[in-house]
């Protein structure tokens, strides 16, 4: 089974791009989605050509901001929007589907702002979303997938010791949020399975930055322990455009 995820910054944008024949070459079996920037109607409208998958989508009641959708083939046994927490659910951030085996979680981790004006919520979110999957693991395992806004170490992101606590994505407070999930159980796939590899997920639009590769990594799937062992593989989709972000992908055995 492949699941991919990709935040792509606004799906009515994506979609005049070259994101169908990406999508096809990647051929994922279940695509979680990120800042859709739509209204679910919208969203569905956008997908139509997809041909083959269920879709899922959770808008934010803010037009035209963050939002999430999940495609896929087979029917998951229940798809689930939100954390059930009135503060953290107005923005269509989180999708919960449930197969046989485990829940699959797309989430799209608030950002802590420019300023960093929303870091303390950040802190907040990061507790509450651990608590959600913690919850869900007493049933079955978790895969969590998508754009968590937090490089968790120097390797990455480019620039380390220039952002390190300066800028949203690369403060102690958001590195400890990442070290909780992790030392609660769950594993950073990606950095096991490539515990030396260099690669980014996001690229600012600004100063040239994926062409300069000053990049981050900030896109994960993060994976209850015991499910590690059925992990096939973990790619980052770096030469996929269409976004400031790129896919990534996780191959589990069926």
């Amino acid at each position: 089974m492949k699941i991919v995820s990709w935040n792509v910054n606004g799906i009515r944008a994506a979609v005049k791009k070259d994101f169908f024949d990406s999508i096809k070459s990647v051929r994922p079996d279940v695509l979680c989605l990120q800042e859709t920037k739509a209204q679910d109607e919208e969203v569905q409208k956008a997908l139509a050509p997809l041909t083959g998958y269920k879709i899922y989508s959770n808008s934010a009641e803010k037009k035209g901001y963050s939002g999430t959708a999940l495609l896929s083939r087979t029917k998951p046994l229940n798809v689930a929007n939100d954390m059930g927490i009135a503060g953290h659910d107005l923005e269509g951030r989180l999708q919960c589907a449930e197969y046989p085996d485990f829940y699959l979680v797309n989430v799209y981790v608030p950002n802590s702002g420019q300023q960093l004006d929303r870091l303390d919520y950040r802190q907040t979110w990061d507790a509450d979303f651990l608590a959600y999957l913690k919850h869900l693991e007493k049933s079955k395992p978790v895969i969590a997938c998508g754009d968590f806004n937090v490089a968790h170490r120097p390797i990455d992101l480019k620039n380390d010791k220039s952002n390190y606590n300066k800028t949203a994505g690369y403060t102690q407070a958001e590195i400890d949020g990442m070290d909780n999930f992790l030392d609660s159980g769950f594993v950073d796939s990606y950095r096991t399975l490539h515990p030396d590899e260099v690669a980014y997920t996001y690229w600012s639009y600004r100063f040239k930055a994926r062409e300069r590769n000053t990049g981050w990594r900030i896109d994960y799937f993060l994976v209850s322990r015991p499910l590690m062992d059925t992990v096939k593989s973990v790619t980052i989709f770096s030469d996929i455009y269409g976004s400031d972000h790129c896919p990534i992908g996780l191959e589990i055995e069926p």
